[in-house]
């Protein structure tokens, strides 16, 4: 993993994340990765939350729109169908296993960069790998941030379609009618 890390939010990153959440995001690292639209889609989080909790989501998809994409197939069942053929698909099974293998070891130099102790040996992984595929956000969020790293990612992405299309999922600190 010789690429260089992500860059840090700035605030104007973090106030736009705070609006695409609803909420102030908690542990962020890193824009791992912004919207043709040019913000933010998926931040990298540290492995513990700013009180030494676990967070195991390295990638998280911030964006409301990508959300709503990526909750209708998981409402279609693209989940189930996913699972179904990476019981049955050696090839599959084996790089979905090495997308497990590769969102440990980022999120364990991601603890070593924030400073903070690495998750235990055994902690999941996310979106279910390498055995199954359980949320399709992280999924998504991991191949968004390392393009080709994740199989069931990359098809759930380009199955989502082009959700800022419409433009920006939120508004930008000091727009008209942007709070600051």
């Amino acid at each position: 993993m010789s690429e260089p890390a992500a860059p840090a939010p700035t605030a104007a990153d973090l106030a736009v994340i705070a609006r695409q959440l609803g909420r102030p995001p908690r542990g962020v690292l890193a824009v791992a990765h912004r919207c043709p639209c040019g913000l933010p889609d998926v931040i990298q989080t540290s492995p513990r939350l700013p009180d030494g909790s676990p967070f195991p989501t390295l990638y998280y998809l911030t964006c409301p729109r990508a959300n709503a994409a990526v909750s209708r197939l998981e409402a279609d069942g693209l989940m189930r169908d996913m699972t179904q053929r990476l019981a049955a698909d050696t090839d599959l099974q084996a790089r979905y296993l090495a997308a497990h293998r590769d969102y440990l070891v980022r999120r364990t130099v991601a603890a070593r960069l924030a400073g903070v102790d690495p998750l235990p040996d055994g902690s999941p992984s996310a979106g279910g790998m390498p055995a199954r595929v359980k949320c399709l956000h992280a999924l998504v969020a991991q191949e968004l941030a390392v393009p080709g790293s994740n199989p069931f990612g990359a098809e759930a992405a380009r199955a989502a379609g082009q959700w800022w299309q419409a433009g920006p999922c939120v508004g930008t600190p000091g727009e008209a009618g942007e709070a600051t």
